[in-house]
């Protein structure tokens, strides 16, 4: 007997297929988007995009629940299984046109550029691990865990001034985003959304039109915060953090631990922090 049918993807092949590309619009293509859009708002002000964190970190316990439940165990069942799938990757180009080939060829390989740079993405920013033990040992010494919820823009603009990371995420972003863009055209193929020739064309079009919008707001997003003025940025910050202090939204220890020991709040003494979250 064949082993590959007798493997676990073997047997459930056509299920975890139908799983990953639904998987790749909800929730993951849907958290892109909205991910991206979030971070683009630096581009009003450092205060707005401040505003945007503080409504997510809202959720208070609940967060982590949020996280997991609806965005890293979809992304890693993603990208393991296109893992599974890329690795059967078979060249097409008798079957298919050119342009046909090369969109079946960059959807594998932005797939695996794209799961390299969020597992990247992750730990640069948040260190993967919210824990003291593992952020004096591991990612902080490795340059991780730069991102700190309540100096949002200030921190992420400090973590990306290297040419090198500019470079890192304008790749990995771009790749993420003709990632989701193509998928969700061999998506509708996939579920029988669009199976005349017209359809395809259509929806190929639409794909394309929704890639090249959600591009725009991922160069304006890193543009953004490269761009951000420090100085301004942690001066707005720590206002907004304040105002939340006095009006008892936030806590003075809270707002020590997810703040940037460079950046207390004013009125708050500082200590150094192990917790970056």
């Amino acid at each position: 007997m064949d082993g590959k049918n007798t493997s676990f993807w073997g047997r459930n092949e056509f299920l975890l297929r139908r799983l990953h590309s639904l998987s790749g619009l909800i929730p993951v293509g849907a958290y892109m988007v909205v991910h991206l859009i979030t971070n683009a708002s630096v581009l009003d002000s450092p205060g707005k995009y401040q505003q945007q964190v503080y409504t997510i970190h809202s959720l208070g316990m609940v967060l982590p629940i949020v996280e997991w439940v609806l965005i890293f165990i979809p992304i890693i069942f993603h990208g393991v299984v296109g893992l599974f799938i890329t690795a059967e990757m078979i060249p097409n180009n008798a079957a298919y046109t050119y342009t046909s080939n090369f969109r079946y060829t960059m959807q594998r390989v932005t797939g695996l550029i794209a799961f390299a740079f969020i597992a990247w993405h992750v730990f640069h920013m948040h260190g993967w691990i919210h824990a003291d033990w593992w952020h004096r040992n591991v990612s902080g010494p490795l340059g991780g865990a730069n991102f700190h919820p309540y100096n949002a823009a200030s921190s992420a603009a400090l973590a990306m001034q290297s040419p090198l990371q500019i470079v890192i995420y304008a790749i990995g972003v771009l790749a993420s985003v003709y990632h989701l863009a193509n998928g969700i055209w061999t998506m509708g193929i996939t579920w029988g959304l669009w199976t005349t020739p017209a359809a395809m064309r259509r929806a190929l079009i639409g794909s394309a039109v929704f890639g090249v919008l959600l591009a725009v707001v991922s160069v304006g997003a890193i543009y953004g915060m490269v761009a951000v003025d420090i100085a301004e940025a942690r001066e707005q910050e720590a206002r907004m953090r304040q105002a939340r202090i006095e009006d008892g939204l936030l806590s003075e220890e809270e707002a020590i631990r997810k703040s940037t020991p460079e950046a207390p709040a004013h009125g708050v003494s500082q200590r150094a922090p192990d917790d970056t979250r």
